[in-house]
């Protein structure tokens, strides 16, 4: 009867403590591990620590490209009514001018160059995927800086890849990208991902492509495999900004698109570290 006692005292004090442990764990924020299954696998991630890798649109400021002007965030007068208030109006209440291509963090489906209308709203079937972080150093070509193949032979089988590009300066988050011939991939490289079974490049530059090309796009028509069996729900998010001291490697990538029904539309990718 003694030692019944005391395996019941154990068994209760055991269930308390297992208790506690999940009271303190639902009640603590900073805990919030999750298990994600993605292509057969079970990856372990921490919501609380996700990784902003996108450039926001801003009025008359921020990163840009293709030969047109900043971004404009004004105010709406209509009818009496004053969209701003700290000039009397009740809200505040703005219009957005904007282009998804030249500004800030943008993804693009197939849409972007065909003549049949595609909407990236249409080209992710879901948002989370498996990803790989890789750093590369674009070479000289011709007077171009250029993004080979070569560079990705550590390409392992994930779903999408994110490239980081060398120098990595908060510059870029503010540059004008415009007549500077910025560095591009090759056509080769965007090929290997298509043959790799990437669905998602993302990149810190404003295109895939060579900044003028004569209308080639090589590169996208390479990855989307426009000439053959075209890839409707793989994509390509430009204008990215990955800092310094995010190690390359593999994550859980979320690819947040804003619902717009066009070739192309701002987009949040994050990041989230898988632990071991």
């Amino acid at each position: 009867m003694k030692q019944l006692f005391i395996l019941l005292f154990i068994s209760v004090v055991v269930c308390a403590c297992k208790e506690n442990e999940l009271q303190d764990s639902s009640n603590n924020p900073s805990n919030m591990e999750s298990n994600i299954a993605l292509q057969g696998k079970s990856f372990e991630i921490d919501l609380t620590q996700p990784i902003d890798i996108s450039l926001a649109v801003q009025h008359n400021a921020g990163v840009g490209a293709w030969y047109i002007d900043q971004p404009k965030i004004t105010h709406v007068e209509v009818d009496g009514y004053v969209g701003n208030v700290k000039l009397g109006g009740s809200t505040n209440f703005n219009d957005v001018f904007f282009n998804p291509h030249s500004h800030g963090t943008h993804t693009e489906c197939i849409g972007h160059i065909t003549e049949e209308f595609h909407s990236v709203n249409n080209a992710l079937e879901k948002s989370f995927f498996t990803a790989q972080l890789i750093t590369v150093m674009p070479e000289d070509r011709d007077g171009d800086k250029v993004i080979t193949a070569a560079m990705f032979d550590n390409l392992k089988d994930v779903e999408a890849v994110i490239i980081r590009t060398l120098p990595n300066t908060g510059v870029k988050k503010t540059t004008n990208y415009s007549n500077t011939n910025p560095p591009y991939l090759s056509e080769e490289a965007m090929l290997r991902f298509r043959e790799s079974g990437i669905n998602h490049v993302l990149i810190d530059l404003p295109s895939v492509d060579k900044e003028k090309d004569n209308g080639a796009l090589l590169s996208h028509k390479a990855f989307w495999d426009f000439d053959g069996k075209q890839r409707l729900n793989a994509t390509i998010t430009e204008l990215i900004y990955v800092p310094t001291d995010v190690p390359d490697g593999d994550y859980i990538l979320d690819l947040q698109v804003a619902p717009i029904e066009n070739d192309a539309a701002p987009s949040r990718p994050i990041l989230f570290a898988i632990k071991s």
